[in-house]
């Protein structure tokens, strides 16, 4: 028997509403189908407003030689050849319409001295490719989507978190979700929906994730059948705030270095010298976080365990102009003043390469009906995202799972969710009340991130690994047991005991891929393997769910077209 619920019915359902989710539902309402955004969060407030740095598009105005087949090159070698070449090739091509799209609808950009949208360097891009809006490039593209959404009449419902998709036989037919506040449970029926829930990140204790990035589309997708390819690849960001405790992990743009910031160790070394002399500062986000990374260990950090990044050599002015968020955060969180001294920084928890394994010109996962974009889907980034690339990620990926999505509502047929399917989702949900006692959900949180910060970080051994994944089973094993006191009214408690199996699933993952890939590539770094593998450069690490078990299985890398391999060739006279 299932208890109250309201239902809603829509022809295709978005779960998430930052850059992807927005640009989805433009483009699915375009073609004019019914769409439903649903946000844990309130409409705004996603995590996009925390990519600083801009929009990585080959458009040319700063730099006339930059154009797409560069932009294509650059994003291949940061991800290690290991991108989806289609997804990278699409991304390079679409960007710069999407871009003016954005323009059309309001999007306010920095300007060069003849009107066109400024674009400035950033670590892994050969050119100056960044289209941005001082520091807040995500917070303006958010502001930008969601006034076009509203007036196209999108239907959003805000604080409303999904714990379980529906199936009706082996394809999609909805959701099943709460009301964070009341508690009340929800059930959307639909044709397609679509994943942009973005990262994982909160599953490690330094992050620069907000309190949403818990993996629950990447764990709903799994439950519900579909592939999850390359999780062993995450990103830690060179430069989070480290000081004090309290700021710790949030994040300092890549900006402040493509503007010209400077990173030193405690005596003053420009230490990137030593790592990559040729693109210095601004190498690939990979190598700078290692290199601060050995820095701190071999005793060259600073204080509180970090390196200076300082750009106090630029005017005063020019900082606030550039950078006026930067400004702000460091006077505000940390009294310090960026326009008269250096800052400090550290690497953090930022961004998932991996993700649900989608086709390239349609967003589709492995399930029919399920599509996936943004940085919940995987591909586009390989094993290592250069900075810019994720918002013309979303905004790319976007549109096309928007479109596919709208197209598959429209030829196929309603779909039914049976009463039992409810009923479990619902028994599932009221569980961690019924339980006589138990262990707290805070408690068992705490611990994962510690797991994972310590043992699945920016450098990896298999002792670490299997640690950690003895650590994971544990806990998977505790959280079954867990108990929240109070009633089902905004219950933070209920919430994060929910959000701790998503956390658990992509953590298990992640340490599962990364045990199983033995070789450095990109974010991924074993001290234990610390070399490139040609073989392992063939190869994606897949997880599936099978029989209520995580199974891993590899999977060919994609061969590239010759035409776009000769392209490669005749740049770099290698691969």
């Amino acid at each position: 028997m299932t208890l109250a619920h309201e239902t809603h019915e829509h022809d295709v359902l978005i779960i998430g509403a930052g850059g992807a989710g927005l640009r989805a539902a433009i483009e699915a309402l375009a073609q004019g189908v019914r769409v439903g955004v649903v946000c844990k969060s309130l409409l705004g407030k996603a995590h996009t407003v925390m990519a600083e740095g801009g929009i990585a598009a080959a458009m040319a105005n700063v730099d006339a030689s930059d154009d797409w087949r560069a932009h294509f090159r650059d994003t291949m070698r940061g991800g290690k050849f290991l991108n989806n070449w289609r997804m990278a090739q699409l991304h390079a091509q679409e960007a710069p319409e999407r871009v003016r799209e954005l323009e059309q609808w309001g999007a306010l950009f920095d300007r060069t001295e003849n009107g066109e949208i400024l674009q400035r360097a950033f670590g892994g891009h050969s050119f100056k490719r960044l289209c941005h809006v001082g520091d807040r490039t995500g917070l303006e593209m958010i502001r930008t989507l969601q006034d076009r959404g509203v007036n196209l009449g999108i239907d959003v419902y805000m604080e409303c978190a999904i714990t379980r998709l529906m199936k009706d036989g082996d394809r999609i037919a909805g959701a099943f979700g709460y009301w964070r506040e009341q508690g009340r449970f929800v059930v959307f029926k639909a044709k397609s929906v679509v994943i942009c829930t973005g990262g994982i990140g909160k599953a490690w204790k330094i992050t620069s994730n907000s309190w949403e990035y818990t993996g629950d589309g990447l764990a709903l997708a799994y439950d519900a059948g579909a592939d999850l390819m390359d999780m062993e690849f995450v990103q830690f960001h060179p430069t989070g705030m480290v000081w004090p405790p309290g700021v710790q992990g949030i994040l300092v743009t890549e900006a402040v270095r493509g503007e010209g910031g400077v990173l030193r160790n405690k005596n003053g070394e420009r230490f990137m010298e030593r790592y990559d002399p040729k693109r210095l500062d601004l190498s690939t986000r990979d190598v700078v976080a290692r290199s601060i990374y050995t820095e701190v260990r071999e005793g060259r950090g600073t204080e509180h365990g970090g390196a200076f990044l300082d750009i106090s050599h630029k005017p005063a002015e020019y900082i606030k102009r550039k950078l006026p968020s930067m400004y702000h955060q460091f006077l505000e969180l940390a009294d310090v003043d960026i326009t008269k001294g250096p800052m400090e920084v550290g690497p953090t928890c930022h961004y998932m390469m991996g993700g649900i394994r989608v086709d390239a010109e349609t967003a589709q996962s492995s399930v029919p009906g399920l599509f996936a974009s943004g940085e919940a889907a995987a591909g586009l980034h390989g094993a290592n995202r250069l900075g810019g690339n994720s918002l013309s990620d979303l905004l790319v990926f976007g549109r096309r799972a928007g479109l596919a999505a709208a197209e598959h509502a429209k030829r196929s047929p309603t779909p039914t969710i049976d009463s039992l399917q409810i009923a479990d989702a619902e028994r599932e949900m009221l569980l961690p009340f019924e339980r006589g006692g138990g262990e707290s959900p805070y408690a068992i949180h705490e611990e994962l991130q510690d797991v994972m910060q310590r043992l699945v970080g920016i450098f990896r051994t298999e002792e670490d690994l299997r640690q950690a994944l003895s650590g994971i089973e544990k806990l998977q094993e505790r959280t079954a047991r867990v108990h929240v006191e109070g009633s089902r009214l905004f219950n933070p408690g209920w919430h994060l005991a929910r959000d701790l199996q998503s956390m658990l699933t992509v953590a298990e993952a992640v340490t599962r891929s990364a045990l199983a890939r033995r070789e450095s590539r990109g974010a991924h770094s074993r001290i234990d393997y610390p070399d490139l593998d040609d073989a392992w450069g063939k190869m994606h690490n897949v997880v599936v769910k099978k029989a209520d078990t995580m199974k891993l299985f590899e999977s060919p890398v994609i061969e590239m077209s010759d035409d776009l391999k000769q392209l490669l060739i005749e740049e770099s006279g290698t691969k």
